[in-house]
């Protein structure tokens, strides 16, 4: 079991800079496909980007290619998810999850990740 625990969400202005980090700890950890999510008001939750178990790989969504950027960091029964965001635009103003999918699962869609995180906010002003 992985419990993913998101931070670094907060108010930033347009063409701005934000990193989110995502804490998880459990014994399988180093095993998981990471993802990032997100879901602005009124909207279905999307894909942003994901980074695999070893960290060798990593896809992002079209709307966020050139500007996020995903890593990772394995430790022994923990880890870090990193999520740096760059040249941000009002559009990306959500509530941004992060996510656990077991290794052979389908990590570019919601249903294939079994362990989701609270959130954090994320909010770009004009």
């Amino acid at each position: 079991q992985v419990q993913p625990v998101e931070s670094g969400g907060g108010l930033v202005q347009a063409g701005g800079s934000l990193r989110l980090s995502c804490a998880a700890s459990g014994r399988t950890f180093s095993s998981y496909h990471m993802g990032w999510f997100r879901q602005a008001p009124g909207k279905e939750r999307e894909f942003v980007g994901a980074v695999s178990w070893s960290g060798g790989s990593t896809l992002y969504a079209d709307s966020v290619k050139g500007r996020f950027t995903i890593s990772r960091a394995n430790a022994k029964n923990t880890g870090t998810v990193y999520l740096q965001m760059n040249s941000l635009k009002p559009e990306d103003t959500a509530v941004y999850y992060c996510a656990a999918a077991p290794y052979g699962s389908n990590w570019t869609i919601s249903k294939g990740y079994d362990y989701w995180g609270q959130g954090t906010q994320v909010t770009v002003s004009s």
